[in-house]
């Protein structure tokens, strides 16, 4: 029950002093989440009222189901804008049409992320590399940022997800841009860099809130065109089930198996960025699978949207002194009041505000310095986050993420296939043995002797690799060769095909009057040497425990003790 009920855990274990901290960081973050759910809604496409209906039963579910304890859920910048791009390809006529279909996607992402989670399937977020995240949520946000010009202009600008067709549309509507939603955009943004400056303990997204509402309404903005939320309904969401139809499923399909890992990628990531922060170690990856797949499901019921983990919340959820998903129950409660008493306050919200509530709260997900690291240091993975970051940027979110793992996990296998292989030599006057070309100045070299390590498991993919760099090196020795040692510590795994070969090669190599010796191979290899073709070729005696026995019984066979020999030789 613990285990699937993390709440079992926490909750028992609760202390009084945590009261006091936990409804200070909940009424914080529930002071953003209401202007800041409204905002992420109209980037989904959805009336504002949407994203507080997304802010209520995904929240409570997960203060439940997560292990987490700070992290902030709800809507989210970046899946929004994936719901509306996706949701666009559709030809949707009409907005209860485009709402349904909405709460059907995030329906789907649930479900899928759940069963993701019953198969134990969390692992899956360890395919989607930190420079694909980082192209991907930079691009993303420059996206999101421009898909808010249209109310920032106070213009229809058609939205895309292709940043050249933004900047063609953005263009053509400047023209016909309304200066008071501009001023009132450019207004708030200033607003809440300078109170940010400030003092961080301003709620300066409320403030914008609170200035745009009382200048529309004191000067009467919406009759020179301002465009405003207009009327929010009341009331908390009711029970109501997604439209189920098999064209519908199939349609959604490829786009909520995407949302689906890109949500449990932004909750794990966010989630492990506190825990390192705090030195602490809760989150369950597979839990987080079915909590995350649990809330967007019952969300769903309730009229909600995609659901995720938000950065902004949860990193001021955690700063705001958070400790445990009290403080989460609280902001719930705060946007359930919202709904109950105080929707009539957002009618004259000016949407050019919440867009600049947008742009402020996105910026922040570009990120430049880590491509400037990437650049001097790993430029295969610096062209893997531009790659994403273009592709993104110029295709689509889903192409953009999907192209971005494929080529990180094309990499990965060609770095595999052709893994550090090297001489190893010994250090004078030591019982060191390291690679040649990095200590050559102090190294002993023999020529009836060689010594190899293959830095990687040995597989299918790299076998050939590893056949022609041995016989290549056995050859540079010539014919006073007289033994090839291989250091196999690095050595974690053989499968079939590459046993196959080794046995081969050790054949071949003793057919030149060569004696092959294994020294440092780990338990898992020397089983699979143990139960494979290899011990047929191999003798047991050619086992070492480390590379200096191995040398020591080159020299003289007798010089092996009963404990070096049982130590090389043990396996199941």
């Amino acid at each position: 029950m613990h285990r699937f009920f993390p709440f079992l855990q926490w909750l028992p274990t609760y202390k009084k002093g945590w009261f006091a901290k936990d409804l200070v960081a909940g009424l914080t973050v529930g002071i953003l989440l209401v202007p800041q759910g409204m905002a992420y809604a109209m980037i989904a496409g959805m009336p504002p009222v949407y994203g507080l209906y997304a802010a209520l039963v995904p929240i409570l579910v997960y203060a439940l189901l997560g292990t987490s304890r700070q992290l902030g859920i709800g809507p989210v910048a970046m899946d929004s804008l994936l719901v509306a791009a996706g949701l666009s390809t559709l030809a949707l006529t009409g907005v209860e049409n485009y709402i349904a279909m909405a709460l059907l996607l995030a329906f789907m992402v649930g479900v899928i992320q759940f069963l993701l989670g019953l198969l134990r399937m969390g692992f899956l977020v360890r395919f989607i590399s930190r420079p694909v995240i980082s192209g991907f949520t930079s691009a993303a946000a420059i996206i999101i940022i421009f898909s808010q010009l249209k109310h920032f202009f106070g213009v229809n600008i058609p939205l895309s997800d292709q940043f050249q067709k933004t900047i063609t549309n953005v263009f053509l509507a400047i023209p016909e841009t309304n200066g008071y939603d501009l001023m009132i955009g450019l207004g708030g943004i200033a607003l809440i860099v300078l109170f940010n400056r400030w003092s961080k303990r301003i709620p300066a997204i409320l403030v914008v809130v609170v200035f745009g509402i009382l200048v529309v309404y004191a000067f009467r903005l919406d009759t020179y065109g301002v465009h405003i939320v207009g009327d929010v309904p009341g009331g908390l969401p009711s029970f109501s089930l997604p439209e189920f139809s098999w064209p519908k499923l199939k349609g959604l399909f490829s786009m909520a198996i995407a949302l689906a890992l890109i949500g449990y990628t932004e909750a794990i990531g966010i989630g492990k960025a506190i825990e390192e922060k705090k030195n602490v170690a809760t989150i369950d990856p597979n839990q987080e699978l079915l909590a995350l797949g649990s809330a967007n499901m019952l969300g769903a019921l309730f009229q909600s949207y995609l659901a995720s983990a938000s950065f902004s919340r949860s990193a001021i959820n955690d700063s705001a002194g958070a400790k445990s998903p009290v403080a989460s129950l609280v902001s719930m409660a705060l946007v359930a009041l919202t709904l109950l008493f105080f929707t009539h306050l957002f009618y004259y919200l000016p949407n050019a505000a919440l867009a600049s509530i947008i742009m402020v709260s996105v910026v922040g997900l570009i990120n430049i310095a880590y491509p400037k690291v990437l650049w001097q240091y790993r430029k295969d993975e610096f062209v893997v986050l531009l790659v994403t970051f273009l592709f993104t940027l110029t295709v689509g979110l889903p192409e953009g993420i999907l192209l971005g793992v494929l080529l990180s996990l094309l990499i990965m296998v060609y770095r595999t296939s052709q893994p550090h292989f090297v001489v190893l030599g010994n250090l004078k006057g030591s019982d060191y043995y390291r690679n040649v070309d990095r200590f050559s100045g102090d190294i002993e070299l023999r020529s009836d002797l060689l010594m190899l390590r293959f830095d990687s498991q040995l597989y299918f993919g790299n076998k050939d690799y590893f056949k022609k760099q041995l016989f290549r090196y056995i050859d540079a020795k010539g014919d006073g060769l007289k033994g090839v040692i291989l250091n196999a510590e690095p050595i974690n795994y053989i499968d079939s095909t590459a046993v196959e070969m080794l046995a081969n090669a050790i054949l071949e190599i003793q057919e030149r009057d060569i004696k092959f010796l294994v020294a440092s191979a780990i338990g898992p290899t020397r089983d699979i040497i143990f139960n494979s073709r290899i011990i047929d070729v191999l003798p047991k005696e050619h086992l070492f425990g480390r590379t200096k026995e191995a040398v020591d019984y080159f020299d003289n066979p007798e010089s092996l003790t009963q404990l070096g020999k049982k130590v090389a030789q043990e396996s199941r």
